[in-house]
């Protein structure tokens, strides 16, 4: 990783060197370990602060919409997914933005690692050889990496960045194993048993917002549920209410989700949202052979419209 983090800040020197862009958005070390943090820099000699380790997990993309200058953004697989569809949207140009694409392992669950430790302290994190080391006062936690992943990158089939200007690193292998086959075990349960547990899911989900706040393609001024004339849903925590919010959030983001799993990271209450969000990725994907980020020549099937189209779903039978 340390390899990475010095090429990427020599592909950030010379960027700014050059004047090609104004502004790099990419990861620093974070006060915690476990963590990295999002870090915008300007000069040439903060390329220094540039890190790049397993605890990336932010989508950066999140902070592209509505710039001005010229920017360049460190980007990993599901960023630079994000970054196709917030162009596709006009959300920022493609000329706007140099992208700098780096192939993605997987980044580490902090929440799934810091459970193995039955609440000690983290004092140090290190990574080497497949493992994750975790130090504290008298302890050393020996843990295999692959086993502790978030879960988005533990189903994740594109680990190379689709688009890039400059490419960090080598590329990695992408996974053979069925996509979907989390979802094919839901679909089977009845409709019962699917409709319970997503209500004991929303049930937990106090109306913080974070993952809307943590999602790239949630970018819009005024959110349909802070909206008052009209107020399209109560303000409550109500379960009505709340799962408004979500299966409403969910359709938004139908054809549009990359499933970086930003939001599920956020939620401070554990709310399984990656279910209903992969539910429709999986949807789309069998109804329009389609996968959001893919392709910057593709529109998303929700985002098109064929007049001729007949609409018998809206008919009666």
């Amino acid at each position: 990783m340390s390899e990475l983090s010095g090429q990427i800040r020599e592909a950030v020197r010379k960027l700014l060197r050059q004047k090609e862009v104004d502004l790099v958005i990419g990861f620093e070390a974070g006060t915690l370990p476990l963590h990295s943090t999002p870090c915008f820099i300007r000069e040439q000699q903060e390329a220094e602060r540039l890190i790049w380790n397993s605890f990336c997990d932010n989508n950066l993309a999140k902070y592209l919409g509505k710039r001005q200058e010229k920017i360049a953004i460190i980007a990993k697989s599901c960023d630079a997914r994000a970054i196709v569809e917030l162009i596709k949207e006009k959300q920022i140009s493609r000329e706007q933005v140099v992208i700098v694409g780096v192939p993605c392992h997987g980044m580490i669950d902090r929440r799934r690692a810091e459970a193995e430790l039955e609440g000690k302290e983290i004092l140090e994190a290190e990574e080497n050889d497949g493992e994750l080391t975790l130090k504290g006062n008298g302890f050393t936690k020996v843990l295999k990496r692959s086993d502790y992943l978030c879960y988005g990158c533990e189903v994740c089939f594109h680990r190379n960045p689709v688009i890039y200007d400059i490419l960090i690193g080598d590329g990695v292998a992408e996974k053979a194993t069925d996509q979907y086959s989390d979802i094919a075990e839901f679909e089977a349960k009845s409709t019962e048993e699917r409709w319970r547990y997503i209500s004991d899911q929303v049930s937990k989900c106090i109306r913080c917002y974070a993952c809307r706040n943590a999602c790239p393609l949630c970018y819009c001024r005024e959110c349909f549920v802070d909206n008052t004339h009209p107020q399209w849903t109560g303000k409550t925590t109500d379960i009505s209410d709340t799962m408004i919010f979500h299966l409403m959030r969910a359709f938004h983001l139908a054809g549009r989700c990359v499933g970086c799993g930003a939001c599920e990271r956020a939620c401070p209450m554990k709310v399984d949202i990656r279910k209903l969000n992969r539910k429709l990725v999986s949807d789309v994907k069998v109804l329009f052979d389609y996968e959001a980020g893919i392709s910057l020549d593709r529109t998303a099937p929700l985002a098109t419209f064929k007049p001729d189209d007949p609409e018998g779903f809206m008919l009666n039978p």
